[in-house]
């Protein structure tokens, strides 16, 4: 096995084991210290050993052993050494024998999900959270997917697991209307870690595979718990009618190419079928949601053969009603453009000049960019660069910043006055 395939492993058990940790210890930050602990050892004992038949059983034996192991080191915990280490580990937490089956489909990792997504934490420290506990990443990568110093995230996240403590929350799924309640904080937090997986924030990469990929899987997860819950399958269809683009979008060097510019022949068909199939089925038995509508929207932009067939008149119908039913910022930008392709650039940089006024896009890369690109299709090259320009100074995304200078440097090309 190789180390990536070995990583990637290793990211994927990571949150089942830390569930089952949790399910009987309690303690989050020793249940994750002990976690990171069996995962070095996996690193050094399974390239030479190979990979245990159960290896979510072999890392929660190996990482309960460190966690009773320091239990006993405690003098002050001296009770609850007593009370674990003397009764039996229950059979989720107990390495298979040879011939011994083992169901290997319990997955602790949406319950995980859940807890981080308690309703005592904001939506913030929820992101955070589940990207430190169930994507994986590391305080600094959390940092940097913030836009913050590891230094304030680190007690931030240490912050979200006391909040969580103090709760007296066990690691349990809710039921019921908790649920049901619970459900849209985990959908949003989804929706936030597909998002930094399809377009990294920051960082010398467009795209982080592993967040998007790991996103995709939670949302099947709940997908198969609530099928007929139209918004659920609505966020399932929505990223993976984006990630089925995920080949076309760089180029060899890693450089963004922009949807209309995308070799199409390149797009997964089996996730646009997929996507394609569940916001259709989703939207015919389903009260209307947001990301349904987001899934319709991307299902007219993949099937599409060619950019120049794209159906602007019902993309522009349907941002209207989204913005109407969920309104936010960057749903005005999006319909801002679908006015622009169907009215002219001047109707679309009308919109544009109003959503400047809002404090959270005033000084948004993608509120600029865009502006740039309709003063482009307007005829106005000169702004049009220096917005393309401001726009690179915005964003900390490198293939960003790198593709925005491009154009910018395409208009210097191609304009007889500069």
């Amino acid at each position: 096995m190789s180390a990536e395939d070995l990583g990637r492993l290793l990211r994927g058990l990571a949150p089942q084991v830390l569930g089952a940790l949790l399910r009987r210890y309690h303690d989050f930050d020793s249940c994750e210290d002990a976690l990171q602990e069996a995962m070095l050892a996996a690193t050094i004992q399974w390239p030479v050993d190979g990979v245990p038949d159960n290896a979510r059983a072999w890392l929660v034996t190996v990482a309960s052993r460190r966690v009773i192991d320091q239990i006993r080191s405690e003098r002050a915990r001296r009770d609850r050494e007593t009370s674990s280490a003397s009764r039996e580990l229950p059979d989720a937490l107990v390495a298979p024998g040879p011939d011994e089956r083992v169901p290997r489909d319990h997955d602790d990792t949406l319950t995980l999900l859940f807890m981080c997504c308690h309703p005592a934490l904001t939506p913030a420290s929820q992101v955070a959270l589940t990207l430190r506990a169930v994507g994986g990443l590391t305080t600094a990568e959390v940092a940097g997917a913030f836009l913050v110093p590891e230094a304030t995230m680190g007690p931030r996240i240490s912050r979200a697991k006391q909040r969580i403590r103090a709760a007296g929350t066990a690691l349990s799924t809710p039921e019921g209307p908790a649920y049901v309640e619970r459900l849209g904080a985990v959908l949003h937090v989804l929706y936030l870690i597909f998002n930094e997986g399809y377009t990294a924030s920051s960082g010398p990469d467009l795209q982080r595979t592993d967040l998007a990929t790991e996103a995709v899987r939670l949302t099947r997860a709940i997908h198969r718990s609530l099928p007929d819950d139209g918004e659920v399958a609505g966020l399932l269809a929505l990223m993976l009618l984006t990630d089925a683009r995920r080949a076309a979008r760089t180029d060899a060097e890693g450089g963004l190419i922009p949807l209309a510019e995308q070799d199409r022949t390149r797009w997964d068909s089996d996730m646009v079928q997929e996507g394609a199939r569940l916001v259709t089925d989703a939207m015919l038995r389903s009260p209307l949601g947001p990301y349904q509508l987001q899934a319709a929207i991307a299902s007219l932009h993949v099937q599409a053969p060619r950019a120049a067939d794209t159906d602007w008149p019902q993309i522009r119908f349907l941002y209207q009603v989204l913005c109407r039913i969920a309104p936010s910022p960057m749903a005005t930008l999006n319909h801002a453009i679908a006015v622009a392709m169907t009215d002219g650039p001047d109707a679309g940089l009308a919109m544009l000049s109003a959503l400047a006024a809002d404090d959270r896009m005033a000084r948004h890369h993608r509120l600029t960019a865009t502006r740039a690109h309709l003063l482009e299709l307007a005829g106005d090259t000169a702004a049009a660069r220096e917005d393309y320009l401001l726009a690179s100074r915005l964003t900390t995304s490198l293939p960003e910043q790198r593709y925005l200078r491009t154009r910018a440097d395409r208009l210097t090309e191609t304009d007889p006055t500069s």
